[in-house]
């Protein structure tokens, strides 16, 4: 048996400013055939997973491109291009192969191209013919697409978000395709789709019982794996309302009757988890009335480079330093030029320092701060969801001996309290924690909040679904239309 893996995408906000070229892929990940001989990363675990599934059997791995990127916008043509042809000229040089695992994200757009992993699906089916098992693992914020859909064998996502199961999804894939290579399967997929733009927080109720309930009818009755393809509220493309995927083993009637069942049971929940996030002066108001020993953790949603946003919008810390609020951290603030005028001045200086707001409208304007340079990191890190993530030059300034800022030059969201705490900022201590991040903070920081808002403020990721200015989204969809099915 000979294994080909591979993996490349970014989940592209097609409203961002930000264009994403290959400098954001190499600053993220962008390996050529050695993935699995470095540490693992969200993205690159599955490969991990696929290899030592593989080589377990004493079957031939022939690993290609790794290769993504932070969230940003529209990915240049030309880049999406070659690393495609780059995956697709390895797997010709490897063929015969008998199994395919791609990692991918299922949101990735690109100049020219509104489904990248349709098409990158599509070309390696006519490489590799009928016989062959294709599939692919993606992030729960996808897209699914038809041509995605008759070119793989298998589509899993990601079941929880924050995303904690990436290696678990892994075997899924493997263990299915698996099947279909010794004969013991026959993998068909059904999508049903639910019509509904919305981010769903698994965490918590009912989501929570939700995934359970997916993962109790896998295994059962002929039913191979359930995933939630949440979609990603940001881009705008046909396909991205939220859909459910359904595998069954040869009987694509009970696939498609269980992803109806499945995908009904979370349109009847729709007003259950509908976002809630409050104004950024109720989220203030509410977080210094608290009487909780514990630190309120508010999360800027609109300003979440793992959306694609910037991660310099200044709207909520505007608001702190107006209103005098004391005892803040607030973080991660990508600010290259900041970054390097504290280096500059180094520790222990006090400069006049303008902060954020550098991207655009959807940043704000920059704030002129008087700051203390408390501590500078080389090269730092932060601690994420599988393995460390990079931030770069990163500084600790603080702001009239009450506002602690990390500013870092390498853009990405909030993963954990170590990117404050490897500063020697103790969180603990604080009455307000403000996160760049929509949910993937929550594993972090949950254990040490006394309470978790989510805040709406004017950035780039809009939560008022109803009223993002698509143009391609297909079909009404919910919020936007109060029912989309009796909308027919």
């Amino acid at each position: 048996m000979k294994v080909f893996i591979a993996c490349l995408g970014t989940e592209t906000n097609t409203f961002s400013p930000l264009p994403t070229a290959e400098a954001g892929f190499r600053e993220w990940m962008l390996y050529r055939g050695d993935a699995t001989r470095r540490p693992e990363n969200l993205f690159s675990a599955p490969l991990h997973v696929w290899r030592r599934a593989a080589e377990s059997q004493q079957a031939e791995v022939a690993e290609s491109l790794s290769a993504f990127a932070q969230p940003a916008g529209v990915t240049v043509r030309k880049v999406y291009e070659g690393f495609r042809d780059e995956i697709l000229s390895d797997l010709k040089a490897a063929m015969p192969v008998d199994l395919v695992l791609l990692s991918l994200h299922g949101a990735m757009v690109a100049d020219g191209y509104d489904d990248c992993e349709g098409d990158l699906l599509e070309k390696i089916r006519a490489i590799v013919g009928p016989k062959a098992a294709v599939g692919a693992e993606l992030d729960l914020h996808c897209s699914i697409t038809e041509k995605m859909l008759t070119s793989a064998d298998a589509l899993i996502t990601f079941k929880e978000y924050p995303h904690t199961d990436s290696k678990e999804r892994a075997q899924e894939l493997y263990d299915i395709l698996l099947a279909k290579y010794q004969g013991a399967a026959k993998p068909v997929m059904a999508v049903f789709d639910t019509r509904m733009i919305n981010l769903w927080r698994t965490p918590v109720e009912p989501m929570t019982g939700f995934v359970k309930e997916m993962q109790a009818q896998e295994g059962k009755d002929g039913i191979l794996s359930v995933s939630f393809a949440h979609g990603f509220p940001m881009q705008d493309v046909p396909d991205a309302t939220a859909k459910m995927i359904v595998i069954a083993d040869g009987d694509a009637a009970k696939a498609s009757a269980v992803a109806e069942r499945f995908g009904k049971k979370i349109w009847s929940m729709r007003e259950q988890t509908a976002t809630q996030n409050l104004s950024i002066d109720a989220a203030l108001d509410r977080a210094t009335s608290s009487a909780a020993k514990r630190p309120v953790v508010l999360a800027d949603v609109t300003d979440n480079p793992g959306g694609g946003a910037p991660g310099d919008a200044t709207f909520i810390l505007r608001r702190i330093i107006e209103r005098g609020i004391k005892n803040v951290a607030s973080g991660l603030y990508w600010d290259p030029m900041a970054v390097r005028f504290c280096c500059d001045a180094g520790e222990g200086a006090t400069l006049e320092l303008r902060v954020g707001g550098k991207c655009g409208v959807t940043s704000g304007d920059p704030l002129d701060l008087n700051v203390t340079v408390k501590r500078i990191l080389k090269d730092a890190m932060q601690p994420a969801l599988s393995g460390d993530v990079p931030i770069g030059d990163a500084v600790w300034v603080q702001v009239n001996g009450d506002v602690d800022l990390v500013l870092i030059s390498t853009r990405t969201q909030t993963f954990h309290p170590g990117a404050f705490t490897q500063f020697g900022i103790d969180l603990t201590s604080k009455a307000i924690v403000v996160v760049k991040s929509t949910q993937h903070f929550h594993a972090g920081f949950a254990p040490m909040a006394g309470e978790i808002l989510h805040v709406q403020a004017p950035g780039a990721m809009r939560s008022d679904f109803a009223e993002i200015p698509f143009q391609k989204v297909r079909g009404p969809y919910w919020p936007r239309v109060a029912d989309p099915f009796a909308a027919e």
